[in-house]
This record gives C-alpha cells, sequence and structure tokens, in this order.
C-alpha cells in the first residue's frame, strides 16, 4: 500500500471551511451565502492559463545571451561605422520581432483552445444544479459528482451513491477508493465509478495538488530532445568562441598593427558569424506555427513539445469507443433466454436505466430503447465499472417483488463453458457488442454477487463505427507507425471492428485476461498481437509500460475515465474533447472537435518541425564553424581577418537566413529519428570545415597574387565570392529532395549575390568589387 501524500500547508491568506459554518449539504448555498464568500475572497482563485505571459515571451525573445553579445558588438560599430557593418543588428532586431510576434498568435490561438476545453463543474446552489467556472467556485459549495469528472478542489463527501474515487495520481495507489459521506475527496483525483457531491472545504492554494489543472495545460517550450539538444549545441559554440574571438582579437590589435578602427570591424566581423543567432528564434518560430497550424484543427495542444513528441511515436495505442466508433451506440435486437418474458424484460431494462444517474455509452442506449415504466422502484444500485465491467441493482416491481439485476458482459458474469457464450461469440464476430441481462441471488453491492446468476437475456448494440476512420488507420500504416487497439470490451468484437475498419491483424484478436502479467512476457505478447479486449484500466498502464520498456515511443488515446492511467504513462497522450475532465486534465494533446482523423495532422505537423529544424540548424553550425576555422587560421598566419561585417552579414543573410526561414515552415514528411545533435553536428562539421578551408586558401592566393594600396579589398571580394559560393553549394545540398520551389530558393539566393556585384552603388556599398580577370 502505498503511503497516502499529505496536502501541502495553505498559505496564511487561504482559508479553511469551517466545521461550524452552516452546512446545506442537499440543497447547497444560496446566492448570499455565494455572494459573502466572493466578497471575502473565498473563491477557486487559482490562476489557470494556457500559455507563457506576454511579457514572458518578449523577454525570452529579447533577454538571451547571444542578443547581449550582438547588441555589444552592434554598439561598437555604431560608435566607429559605416553603418553598413552594423547591418547585423538590425537583421537580430527583425528576427527577434518575428519570434515575439508569432509566439503572441500561437498565444492567442492557445488560450482560444483553453476556454474551449476548460472543465466546468456542476455545483448546486439554491436546490439547483448549475455548470460554473473552476474559478468561480467557493467555500461551501456543493459540487456534484460523476464518472469521468475531476475533483477541482478538497472536501467532504455530502452524498454518494456507489461513489468510487482513483486517487492514483496523487498518491501512486492503483485500486480505487470506495468513498462514503463524511469521507475526504482530495483534487487531482477523479471518479471512476458512481456519483454524488462533496462540499469544498479548502480552495484555491490551500487545495492540495492545486497545481495540477494549471500544469497539464500550460505552453511550455520546454522537456523536447530538440530544444535540449540546441541548448547543448549552443553552449559548446560559446565554448569555442570565447577563446576564437580572444586570439583574433590579440592578433589584429597587437601583431598586425592594424588601424584602430579598420581593426575593431575586422574583429566583430570575425566574431559576430560564430553565433548561430537564429537557430533559437526558427525553433521557435516553427514551434509557434505548428500550434496556430494545429489549433486551426481545433487541436489543443497543453504542452508544446508534444508535436515534436507524437512525430517521434512508432505505437499508437487506440481505444475503440470513441476513437475507431462514436460515442452512441443503438439497441439492435434484444434476446430473451430460457423462455423469458420479453415485455417484462424490457420493464426490467427500463428500471435499470432509471438507476443511474450518470449512464454510459451502453447504458443510454438502453435508456432511449427502453424508458421506464411507472411501479418499479431502485432500493440499491451499483454504477458501472470499467474494473468489473457489469452494473447492478435490486429492484422492486409493481407487483411488490424485489429482485437483483445485473447488466453487463456475458464473458465476465457467465461461468466457462456456459451454452449462451455461442450465441454472443456469433454476434461479437459480427462487430456487434453483447450485453447480458441476469438475475442474482445476492444484494449489488455482495463481493460475490456474480455466483449462481440466471441469464435472462442478450441486449445486442450496434456501434456507429467513425467514417474517418480508416483513411486514419490506413496513414498511420503507410507512415511505419504501429496501431495497437485496446479495448474493454469483447476481444472478438473488438477484432472485428478493426476488421471492418482494415486495420492489419485485426483477425487475431486477443482476451487480454490472458496475457502474462511478467512484464517482459506481456511486451512480447504486445508485439505480436494488434487488438486485445477486455483491457482493464490497469493492465492499459502496463501495456504502455511494456511497449516503452522494448523502446518504442507510445501515443495513447482515449476519452473515458478508464483511460486516465494509460494516458498519464504514455510518452504523448491525446483525449477528445467530449472526453472526461480526467482524461482533459493529463493528456498533452486534446482533440476538440473529437475526431480521431486530426492524429495524422499532429504528426504531420511533429515531422515538419523536427525534419526542418534540423535542416536549419545544420545550415547555422556550418557557419559557425567555418566562422571558428578562419578566426583560427588567421589568427594562427598573423594576417588581416579577410572580412567586414557587412559582407557575412550579406553571405548569412542569402545562405543561411532567408532560406532557412522558407526550409523551417516547408512541408516535411521524414520520420523523425533520434540523437538529433549528432546528425546535426554529423553533417555540419564537415561541411564547415571544407568551405572554410576553401575560402582561406582562395584568400591566401589572392594575397600572392595583389599587390599595393588597394590590395586587402581585393583580397576580400576574392574570400568573400569563395565563401558564397561553396555556402551556396551547402545550401543546395540541404534542400533536397528537390521541388520546384527549393530549386528556385537556391537560384533565387545566387542571383541575389549577382545583382550585388554588377551594380555599382551596392558593389560600393558591401565593399565589392573583383579587380582583372575573373
Amino acid at each position: 500500500m502505498t503511503e497516502r501524500a499529505q496536502p501541502p500547508q495553505p498559505p496564511q491568506s487561504a482559508t479553511e471551511y469551517s466545521a461550524t459554518a452552516p452546512a446545506r449539504a442537499h440543497g447547497g448555498l444560496t446566492a448570499a451565502e455565494v455572494a459573502e464568500r466572493v466578497t471575502r475572497g473565498e473563491v477557486n482563485d487559482v490562476p489557470v492559463r494556457s500559455s507563457r505571459s506576454t511579457a514572458d515571451i518578449v523577454r525570452a525573445n529579447v533577454l538571451t545571451r547571444f542578443n547581449a553579445l550582438i547588441g555589444a558588438l552592434f554598439a561598437v560599430i555604431l560608435v566607429i561605422g559605416p553603418i553598413q557593418d552594423g547591418l547585423f543588428g538590425f537583421v537580430i532586431v527583425a528576427n527577434t520581432g518575428i519570434g515575439i510576434i508569432q509566439e503572441l498568435r500561437a498565444k492567442r490561438t492557445l488560450d482560444r483552445l483553453a476556454v474551449v476545453g476548460e472543465s466546468r463543474p456542476t455545483v448546486r446552489r439554491d436546490g439547483t444544479a448549475t455548470e460554473v467556472h473552476s474559478s468561480e467556485v467557493v467555500l461551501g459549495d456543493l459540487i456534484e459528482l460523476g464518472p469521468g469528472d475531476k475533483v477541482i478542489v478538497d472536501g467532504e463527501v455530502a452524498e454518494a451513491d456507489g461513489l468510487e474515487v482513483d486517487e492514483s495520481l496523487l498518491t501512486g495507489e492503483a485500486d480505487p477508493v470506495l468513498k462514503r459521506p463524511g469521507d475526504p475527496v482530495l483534487s487531482g483525483s477523479f471518479v471512476v465509478a458512481g456519483g454524488g457531491a462533496f462540499t469544498a472545504t479548502k480552495v484555491g492554494r490551500a487545495a492540495y495538488a492545486a497545481q495540477l489543472a494549471e500544469e497539464a495545460s500550460r505552453f511550455t517550450l520546454v522537456d523536447s530532445e530538440l530544444r535540449s539538444g540546441i541548448s547543448m549545441i549552443l553552449k559548446y559554440v560559446t565554448w569555442m568562441m570565447v577563446p576564437t574571438a580572444v586570439g583574433l582579437v590579440l592578433s589584429h590589435l597587437f601583431t598586425l598593427n592594424m588601424a584602430g578602427d579598420d581593426a575593431v570591424r575586422r574583429m566583430v566581423a570575425g566574431i559576430v558569424p560564430m553565433i548561430p543567432e537564429g537557430l533559437v528564434l526558427l525553433t521557435s518560430v516553427a514551434f509557434a506555427i505548428g500550434v496556430i497550424r494545429l489549433g486551426r484543427r481545433q487541436c489543443l495542444v497543453q504542452e508544446l513539445p508534444a508535436i515534436e513528441g507524437l512525430a517521434r511515436v512508432d505505437v499508437v495505442c487506440l481505444d475503440k469507443t470513441g476513437t475507431l466508433t462514436e460515442g452512441g451506440m443503438d439497441v439492435s435486437e434484444l434476446r430473451p433466454l430460457h423462455g423469458a418474458d420479453e415485455e417484462y424484460v424490457r420493464q426490467v431494462l427500463g428500471a435499470l436505466g432509471e438507476c443511474d444517474p450518470r449512464p454510459n455509452a451502453s447504458l443510454q442506449a438502453v435508456i432511449d430503447a427502453y424508458p421506464a415504466d411507472d411501479g418499479w422502484r431502485c432500493t440499491e444500485s451499483l454504477p458501472f465499472s470499467s474494473a468489473r465491467k457489469y452494473s447492478g441493482a435490486s429492484l422492486n416491481g409493481p407487483d411488490g417483488e424485489s429482485s437483483t439485476w445485473l447488466l453487463g458482459a456475458p464473458d465476465v458474469l457467465l461461468p466457462d463453458g456456459d451454452g449462451t457464450f455461442a450465441e454472443t461469440d456469433d454476434l461479437n464476430s459480427r462487430g456487434l457488442r453483447v450485453l447480458l441481462l441476469a438475475r442474482a441471488e445476492r444484494e449489488p453491492a455482495d463481493p460475490a454477487v456474480t455466483e449462481h446468476l440466471t441469464p435472462t437475456a442478450l441486449v445486442v448494440l450496434a456501434q456507429r463505427l467513425r467514417a474517418d476512420a480508416p483513411d486514419t488507420l490506413r496513414y498511420f500504416a503507410e507512415q511505419r507507425v504501429r496501431t495497437k487497439v485496446l479495448s474493454g470490451d469483447n476481444a472478438v468484437s473488438v477484432g472485428a471492428v478493426a476488421a471492418g475498419l482494415g486495420l492489419p491483424g485485426a483477425q487475431h484478436p486477443v482476451d487480454a485476461r490472458r496475457l502474462p502479467a511478467e512484464p517482459e512476457a506481456l511486451a512480447g505478447a504486445l508485439e505480436d498481437g494488434t487488438v486485445f479486449g477486455r483491457v482493464t484500466p490497469q493492465q492499459k498502464r502496463s501495456m504502455v509500460t511494456a511497449l516503452q520498456s522494448r523502446g518504442h515511443h507510445v501515443a495513447m488515446t482515449g476519452d473515458g475515465v478508464n483511460d486516465v492511467l494509460a494516458l498519464k504513462d504514455a510518452d504523448i497522450g491525446v483525449a477528445m474533447g467530449s472526453g472526461s475532465e480526467a482524461t482533459r486534465a493529463v493528456a498533452q494533446i486534446v482533440l476538440l472537435d473529437n475526431s480521431f482523423a486530426a492524429l495524422p495532422a499532429v504528426v504531420a505537423e511533429g515531422r515538419r518541425v523536427i525534419g526542418n529544424i534540423t535542416r536549419v540548424a545544420t545550415l547555422f553550425l556550418t557557419k559557425t564553424v567555418y566562422s571558428v576555422l578562419l578566426a583560427l587560421l588567421v589568427a594562427c598566419w598573423q594576417i588581416p581577418y579577410p572580412y567586414l561585417p557587412r559582407h557575412l552579414t550579406l553571405l548569412s543573410t542569402l545562405t543561411i537566413g532567408v532560406p532557412a526561414f522558407f526550409l523551417a515552415l516547408a512541408p516535411n514528411k521524414e520520420r523523425a529519428r533520434p540523437h538529433f545533435v549528432r546528425r546535426v553536428m554529423r553533417y555540419a562539421i564537415p561541411s564547415g570545415l571544407i568551405t572554410g578551408a576553401a575560402a582561406f586558401a582562395m584568400y591566401l592566393l589572392a594575397r600572392s597574387h595583389y599587390s599595393g594600396p588597394g590590395a586587402l579589398r581585393s583580397e576580400t571580394s576574392v574570400a568573400t565570392l569563395t565563401l558564397f559560393l561553396t555556402a551556396l553549394w551547402v545550401l543546395a545540398i540541404i534542400a533536397r529532395p528537390y521541388t520546384w520551389w527549393r530549386i528556385g530558393l537556391v537560384l533565387a539566393m545566387g542571383a541575389g549575390f549577382l545583382v550585388v556585384l554588377v551594380i555599382p552603388w551596392l558593389q560600393s556599398f558591401f565593399q565589392l568589387r573583383l579587380v582583372g580577370t575573373a
């Protein structure tokens, strides 16, 4: 038994519900009492925000160590002039502005979607149940609970009807806890079965795990392989840059004895290109635009790395109900057993439906088909539980006879070898869902209630298949993402549904009750199978863990409370917008329009971000490598640095800045691969060394050819042309595979440099003049 975590101590300003306060257990607070508590500040005032504040966004984009370094060098150039050598400073201002604007757009998108997906608890005030915002709950409110509802504040149970609460997200204890009036409930837990109401005793920051909902829906830019890899690269770049820059400074000032202004300009030119200033910016822009694009598809990305994470997924675990099928069902047939009277069975089903104030989809179909008749009275009820796979009730009929009935899965309620299985198996093989109505000899709450049952009728339910499910399953198959269906329903029925949707391997469904409990053996069974039925909530969690143990990146989708634990443990949790509050709280992505077909768009967006940032990072780091190499070679040869800041600003704009912006936002379906840093550096280092060596060799050749007062300018022009051509070659390789616009992009950059060479005033502005025979 896991020891229960202790609630944190509330701040001094927090107030708790006094035991002596007037209790209105069934009617709730009056409007006057609510107004009084609001006036006293006794409200659930935990700030829930879906994104960083505007100030945080501006600060994150402006106050960086590289911006500080470039800003200092820009200030130096502004003092000594000319302004064309300070162009790099204006480029940084423009880039930072673009980053801020895009993140603010993403923030607005997230804020709007978060309002749509916000949970709205039901409180009872003046005897009337009303939905309110979480922030409008006050101390002493009576909050109603049903299956899948999340407990948003701490409280004390006032009413309970088979109320079972899962506190595993707080305590680690897997088994649901049966709650009775007077028992405490903690915020962050959720209801798995039954219903009831509780009185709020701690609200706001005083409540246990009060930050859970806030953290689950906060826009983040951390904890991703992509961003951590870029941070590692920037750290190494800083280590290389500092000693190289120091050597360059000492060489120009003390060894070459250049004129002060010219020496400073050449030093700045050597230092600035070492900084991959646009890399972080374009990463943020790519993520932000991804959020905006997904927002248009009604996908709420609650944690930004989820875009990247889903692109790395190679196994998607689906829950059948709400994912492959729509939430609703229809009763297609009623089959009385052993001569049972059909009209009597209809009355019993109607009475059972009336016993549950919050029916699941199966029971709702029964309620719609068989309305309750007068004369039946419920004396005791047992709500449906995903772990039990059945519900029940004790009823008093019109004739005064008392009876106990169970409604649930035939293969759970009936003993092995029962003759009814032949009939149910035939129905399940056609993709139909079958419920057994059985009469019991014991009370519903008796642990042995399923013993000695009398099968009375089969209720056949037709499931509504999602029209978009086949295309989505086909997409995952084409992208080499394996699909596993984990359902609590009968395995044969689930297999028939999945096979009808074209899922490979669905013809051999597996009953999860026969799976091994040992993790390694379970992982092996999961590798072999595709469809698994009769999966318990705890088994779903174990299955996710077993797949992860084999090195898989696992995404879990679901909408029911039985999916919460698996969603929490999966690498990426995807919840349906109409799902329970608990699933939406723990998922990283919420599909607000409940469309399973939106998942390919999320995967594609993640792949676009990762693939394109890998390309862009290679471009930026190639420049860093050749800049460091040139600075080292210049310092060793004791010769002037061949470039002015304006030359490298021009080259960076044409071979990196403009192309990188287009490449970062281009379509990209390449599957995400691990080891981001290794893959980027494996190309950036050799390409940077070749580019830098070629430029330096031509610079030395030009120094041996030119002489006289204008020699350095001519040597710089030759070195600039060489560096541009080699950097353009690197761009042409990274831009592959070629499409018409990628070829056009490379040619346009070449044409841009040609324009600078042939227009006289641009030649003068950039000090580029090729002397002699080309």
